[in-house]
């Protein structure tokens, strides 16, 4: 990874150009940038000159999908520094004068793939590809940094700020952990010890060879023959400090022209009047600020940047100031460090480590919690460009630092444009809501942090909703300093800051005040603990709600500071409890490990196998194409939608003339401009395209606009005003129920047995009733929607390439509202960026919209939603409720269930019915349930419409399920185990829908997983660790699962496909279904193969196109694999069919032979395949059928198509799982929320909706498929993947509730209590119960839930 030639070599050879103009290398190549840019991220640079690897996923520095490498050379240290950064945040300017390296600068498909690329693509740790540039990225900055290889732990920390929703992470933590490389067995299974003389380990094939690491560096590999071939392209070297480490023969250098090349000062502009300055003097700096007192000063614009693109605020004047000596400072001095003001977070981390290591151990206390807030202060790539004067100025209420600067009795030197320097304590700088103790011409120049004295302590404190990644809820810097008198340790001094709590960082003052002179012992505590409860007052109204939450954590960390001193003092005075401990002990969190088990039955040349994703090796090198990534025709236009700001109200009119005027506009279309129907609808045809006279719901469609760049259409759409009469909004199911809000024709019922006669006769001992509260969840696949609609031949047909998982319905709407037949729209899809759902039908409107200016125009037109976009107007997981009433006996034997099932649909129909009615269909999870009365109803509400998500209403069913199992345990004093396999379904029981269980493998699969996870010694071992550990409480739970596979409306359980065989023995498969990840394509192409008796690679998948295969039904409901490889199957047979009597009659030595000679003979190679799913059905009128074609139980996946893939899915669900159940919260602006406007969406993002990232893995995550039970019902005795395992994860959430009963029972309270999901950390603390949170809530408190 660097240069043969050393630094003084280099500047010997290099000839200095006297050209001056702004230049940027990108992937060695030399490019000099504009002046007129200085609006432009550097991602937009990026994927406009053609380098789409670089991905938008959020544009927030978020998802990490657009993370580049980013190389400059330091002067000061005569090296270069590789660091990761998100390319959406980075301003293009910022890296002027810098080395960008994207995914495509490190391998290609054609020339050869990077190591990093090579292990992900292999280790299947790429699924729908889309994130998949970004870990690349990460981890090969990680790479380039490091001097030495990098640990395990650092490892999973440098992919902190990357986010994937396919795989789980496992398979990408295993891709990566060979990096941590300690010796050539881990890379090749070959010791170093067995090596003859003069041999050593091939970095290329990973063989014994003589060409050593001085010779190889002229070699290359023939894959063919598996040898070391002389070349003089690529030339490998080891490590110098100018390049970095050397892991390839192809690493581009640190372009030399760049090491002599001196920062200059710069004065460039952007768009309306944006001015860019790059001082490189402290007096540079002073003089802009004195001329432009309101201009903002950045490093990395991780904070301005979301400003001006989210928050939509106009700053005219940027300067940055990330090349000025002055403001670089780091030095140890003897009083303290000083810490220039643009000196990035990583860097301070860094000299932090090293500090700790030279300085006596009570100096660094707050070294030490410096360090440990900033491991989990944000993803690396926002560490690596923030700031810290970013950090302090911009005086955010939740800022992870300022508590801590305040504490640990920093000081600010700031500094005027005359030069004045003037020095504020920390705790005297924040005056108010983002405001600061600066003057118009004052910057801050530097931060002192004093060194801590003998017997001073100083603690940091974070709560936030995921560990790492993530913004506080409430965080804390704590201070004390003790002072021996008279045999006690007196309070000298003290500092407690909370952030969170207040509009800026807040110190108690009167808490410090009673602490000092104090002596320090439990009266102290429980005196300072009075206190502090009336020194700390959040308002019942506080934005960002979680008011009893937030207060109980200002106590409990006060607690915990308090046990952590006491045990640094341990052994000077009295010892805290052994049973207390917990609460001081930080979580060490080791390296993830898996197991994955299953058997190879593989059929044919490929079916069985568990191959690589065949688009892996393309998506790993960021060459995979999506949506977004077609290059945009000429004349192009880009589309975004004029959305409603209101949940309902009456449109009273439209003023667009403010569009007109703005720069690049070229068209408003409204309902009126529709040529066909404004009518659609997924099932029904009940919402508008565009708004006509009411809205209902925010973000609902009123129009269009187009002009020439995406930014001009966002500018321009914000131009048209709408003015609104507003009118009652229906914001809960508890609303819609209360005022008999119901979609029309959507009450259903199921019925088995007689309930009222069961609950009236005295057969159940007891009879429970309660509610269940199940929250939404979004399906945050990193692909935003997106269409490129055009028209062709005059305008009388339309195309479009779209990311959605129904192509057909994209051309039915588009069809429809353009009011041209079917015949002449078609849709493409190639790859989808992640769907689970979210693209089945709410892409389609999308398409829709766009396609009417580019038929109106005549012209091409691409639309993107932005990610809040995206989030807010195109549905989620459907919000339940669940009431029931449950009779049972003394023994657990459930007899009669009872319930009631309502879904929040939002404001269209969509599927919800669907939903609705799989929702009932598994309300009975895996359990024999003598009789059976369910209820369902469909809830009009004024949100946007939910959709489809991974399990499609099962796992809300079944989740109210096992909420109800679980209290009949506790209501018994019964284990919740012994519950569930007293009720087990077995072979032949009849359902409550009238289906019997066949093939049914429940009880082996249960005793399977209780044998070989050893669970009754692991609850053993859990209720020893909760009866040793007051602060600490650990739980297990196992679930089980039973999935109906199949679409529950019969007509859409079809499939087709066509095959061509050409002349060469290759094989060309067009199909129904859609590649979004799932391994779809991959497992068709194995079907074909093994089908024609060929090699993998001579199979090759197309689009998925509506004029090759039409009427396909949406890529869903885990069908698709049995459906589509069914019909793919069909057609090879009737090819194989007609190449029969050629292929007996001669013997043929390739395949290619065989399709040459049936050629000559006329023989038709192509074919058109069609499969339904047999036997399957249901009557809603008599409330019997068949709905599913089987029924999959846990991990019984019959005979895998793909192991590897089935495993991939499987860990992929279980994490998306964990999200749902544990993590992953929506907040609506309704009664719940009122800090939130009236039906907005809050959790609009990545900064405050988190789904689960590389931290949240479970530490051992092993997968066993079981082995032996073929389906004699599917395609190869296969079973679906894609949805089964998502409702596994409820295990967690169950595991959390034996948690906090665990905690609960410590303070006598060991009956029931109700837990709504997802079980976020507030809920789970709220419901432990104990002194800190009974001071604000009572036992039966609940947070508040957008349902």
């Amino acid at each position: 990874m660097g240069s043969l030639k050393k630094m003084d070599e280099v500047e010997h050879d290099l000839q200095v150009s006297s050209n001056d103009s702004p230049i940027l290398y990108v992937n060695g190549v030399r490019r000099v940038l504009p002046n007129g840019f200085a609006h432009f991220t550097l991602l937009e640079y990026l994927r406009d000159i053609g380098l789409t690897g670089t991905k938008l996923g959020c544009g927030e520095g978020g998802c990490g999908a657009c993370t580049v490498m980013v190389s400059q050379y330091d002067t000061s240290l005569r090296k270069s520094l590789h660091y990761a950064v998100n390319a959406c945040l980075a301003p293009l300017y910022s890296v002027e004068g810098m080395h960008v390296i994207t995914v495509e600068g490190l391998g290609s498909f054609r020339h050869g793939l990077h190591p990093i690329q090579e292990s992900l693509a292999r280790t299947h740790g790429s699924q729908c590809g889309f994130c998949t540039p970004g870990f690349v990225m990460s981890m090969y900055a990680l790479l380039r940094s490091s001097q030495t290889p990098p640990t395990e732990e650092q490892i999973e920390e440098c992919l902190a700020g990357n986010l994937c929703r396919c795989t789980g992470y496992r398979a990408i933590i295993e891709a990566f952990r060979i990096f941590a490389k300690t010796s050539d067995i881990l890379y090749t299974g070959v010791s170093s010890l067995s090596l003859q003389e003069g041999q050593s380990v091939c970095p290329s094939t990973g063989k014994p060879c003589s060409c050593n690491l001085n010779s190889v560096n002229d070699k290359y590999v023939d894959s063919v023959n598996d040898k070391c071939v002389d070349s003089v392209d690529n030339k490998p070297t080891s490590y110098n400090e100018v390049d970095g480490t050397k892991y390839t023969e192809k690493e581009l250098i640190f372009p030399p022209e760049l090491l002599l090349k001196k920062p200059t000062f710069l004065n460039l502009t952007g768009f309306g009047g944006l001015m860019w300055f790059r001082p490189i003097t402290l007096q540079h700096v002073l003089d802009l600020k004195a001329k432009y007192p309101n201009a903002k000063l950045i490093v990395g614009n991780t904070e301005v940047g979301i400003e001006m693109r989210l928050k939509r605020i106009q700053y005219q004047v940027l300067v940055s100031v990330m090349h000025v000596p002055e403001l670089n400072v780091l030095e140890a001095t003897d009083d303290g460090i000083e810490i220039g003001a643009a000196v990035r977070l990583s860097i301070l981390l860094n000299f932090f480590r090293k500090v700790v290591t030279e300085r006596a151990a009570h100096e660094t206390s707050s070294c030490k919690a410096f360090i440990e807030q900033l491991k989990w202060f944000a993803g690396s790539q926002i560490r690596n460009v923030s700031s810290i004067g970013g950090n302090i100025c911009t005086a955010s209420p939740i800022s992870d630092l300022n508590p801590l600067w305040m504490a640990a009795r920093a000081k600010f030197r700031i500094i005027d444009s005359k030069g004045n320097i003037k020095t504020v304590l920390a705790e005297n700088f924040f005056l108010g809501y983002r405001k600061v103790d600066l003057g118009h011409d004052e910057i801050l120049l530097s931060v002192f942090l004093p060194w801590n004295k003998t017997f001073e302590f100083v603690k940091e404190f974070k709560q936030s909703h995921r560990r790492d990644d993530d913004i506080a809820i409430v965080n804390a810097g704590i201070r004390v300093h003790l002072q021996e008198h008279s045999d006690n340790w007196v309070v000298a001094d003290a500092s407690i800051v909370y952030g969170g709590v207040a509009p800026c960082s807040l110190s108690a003052i009167k808490t410090k005040e009673f602490l000092i002179e104090k002596i320090w012992d439990q009266n102290l505590l429980k005196n300072a603990l009075k206190i502090l409860q009336k020194d700390i007052v959040i308002k019942d109204d506080a934005p960002g709600g979680m008011v009893e939450f937030r207060k109980s954590l200002t106590l409990s960390f006060f607690f915990k500071f308090f046990l952590w001193v006491s045990h640094q003092m341990d052994g000077i005075k009295e010892s805290i409890p052994l049973s207390h401990l917990s609460a001081v002990h930080s979580v060490h969190r080791p390296p993830v490990t898996g197991s994955q088990d299953y058997e190879i039955m593989k059929q044919g040349t490929s079916v069985g196998s568990p191959e690589v994703h065949l688009s892996s090796r393309l998506q790993v090198t960021g060459e995979a194409l999506y949506a977004d990534d077609i290059p945009m025709p000429p004349n192009g236009l880009h589309a975004v939608l004029v959305l409603s700001r209101k949940p309902h109200a009456r449109i009273l009119s439209i003023d667009d003339l403010g569009a007109r005027t703005s720069p690049g506009f070229v068209g408003l279309f409204l309902a009126k401009d529709v040529p066909g129907d404004n009518m659609i609808g997924a099932v029904v045809a009940d919402e508008e395209l565009f708004a006509v006279e009411y809205v209902t719901c925010v973000g609902q469609a009123i129009g269009v606009v187009v002009a020439d760049t995406h930014e001009n259409a966002k500018i321009a759409a914000r131009k048209v005003l709408v003015e609104y009469e507003e009118l009652p909004a229906i914001l809960s199911i508890q609303d819609a129920i209360n005022a008999r809000s119901f979609h029309p024709n959507t009450e259903k019922h199921m019925n088995k047995g007689d309930v009222d006669h069961c609950f009236q006769s005295g057969k159940c001992d007891r009879i429970i009733e309660g509610e269940v509260q199940i929250g939404g969840q979004e399906h945050f696949y990193l692909e935003p929607h997106g269409s490129l609609v055009w028209t062709l031949d005059g305008g009388n047909e339309l195309h479009m390439i779209s990311s959605t998982q129904a192509p057909q319905k994209h051309q039915k709407y588009v069809s429809h509202v353009l009011g041209i037949p079917m015949s002449k729209v078609v849709c493409r899809t190639k790859r989808i960026g992640g769907g689970f759902g979210g693209k089945e039908t709410r892409s389609a409107f999308i398409a829709a919209a766009a396609s009417i200016p580019s038929y109106l125009l005549n012209r091409p037109v691409k639309i993107t939603l932005d990610r809040d976009v995206d989030m807010m107007i195109t549905g989620q997981r459907h919000s339940f409720l669940g009431k029931y009433k449950v009779g049972f006996t003394n023994e657990g034997k459930v007899l009669a269930l009872d319930l009631e099932i309502y879904n929040n649909a939002g404001n269209s129909l969509d599927l919800s019915l669907a939903i609705l009615e799989r929702a009932m269909f598994h309300s009975d999870n895996v359990y024999e349930i003598p009789n059976v009365r369910i209820m369902g109803r469909v809830c009009f509400t004024n949100f946007p419409s939910n959709t489809a998500f991974r399990g499609f209403g099962g796992p809300q069913g079944m989740l109210i399920t096992e909420n109800w199992i679980n209290r009949i345990a506790v209501e018994l004093n019964m284990s919740p185990e012994v519950i569930r396999e007293i009720n087990f379904q077995g072979e032949g029981s009849i359902l409550h829908y009238g289906q019997i269980v066949e093939h049914c493998p429940l009880s082996q699969l249960w005793s399977e997983l209780k044998l070989s996870c050893d669970f009754v010694k692991t609850r053993e071992e859990v209720d020893q660790f909760n009866t040793h550990n007051r602060w600490r409480k650990r739980g297990i739970a196992m679930i089980p699962t039973k999935f109906g596979i199949s679409f529950t409306t019969k007509l859409m359980n079809q499939a087709g496909a066509l095959v061509n065989v050409y002349t060469d023995g290759t094989v060309l498969v067009t199909h129904g279904g859609v590649e979004m990840g799932q391994g779809l394509h991959t497992k068709v192409a194995q079907i074909a193969a093994s089908a024609f008796n060929i090699p993998l690679n001579s199979v090759f998948i197309s689009d998925t196109s509506t004029d090759k295969v039409p009427n396909s039904s949406p890529t869903a409901a885990s069908a698709s694999s049995d459906m589509y490889g069914a019909a793919v199957l069909d057609a090879c047979e009737q090819i194989m069919a007609r190449m029969e009597p050629i292929a007996s009659q001669h013997k043929f030595n390739t395949f290619a032979e065989l399709v040459n000679a049936c050629y000559a003979e006329r023989i038709d190679l192509s074919a058109h395949g069609f499969y339904i799913t047999p036997d399957i059905g249901f009557d809603w009128i008599t409330g019997k059928g068949k709905p599913f074609r089987v029924a999959d139980i846990i991990l019984d996946l019959g005979y895998s198509l793909n192991p590897a893939i089935d495993v991939g899915q499987i860990e992929g669900a279980f994490i998306q799982g964990l999200g749902w159940v544990a993590l992953e919260e929506l907040k609506w602006g309704d009664a719940a929320h009122k800090w939130i406007p009236s039906g907005w969406l809050n959790t609009c993002g990545p900064g405050a909706y988190k789904i689960p990232s590389i931290n949240d893995v479970p530490l051992k995550f092993n997968v066993s498929l079981l082995k032996g039970h073929p389906n004699v019902k599917a395609i190869h005795s296969s079973k679906a993947v894609g949805e089964p395992p998502f409702f596994l994860a409820s295990a967690v959430f169950f595991a959390l509730k034996d948690a906090i009963l665990a905690a609960r029972i410590e303070m006598g309270r060991a009956e029931w209590f109700p837990l709504d999901s997802p079980a976020t950390p507030e809920r789970i603390r709220m419901a432990c119960l104990d002194e800190f949170t009974s001071s604000f809530v009572n036992s039966d408190f609940c947070p508040k839930l957008s349902v």
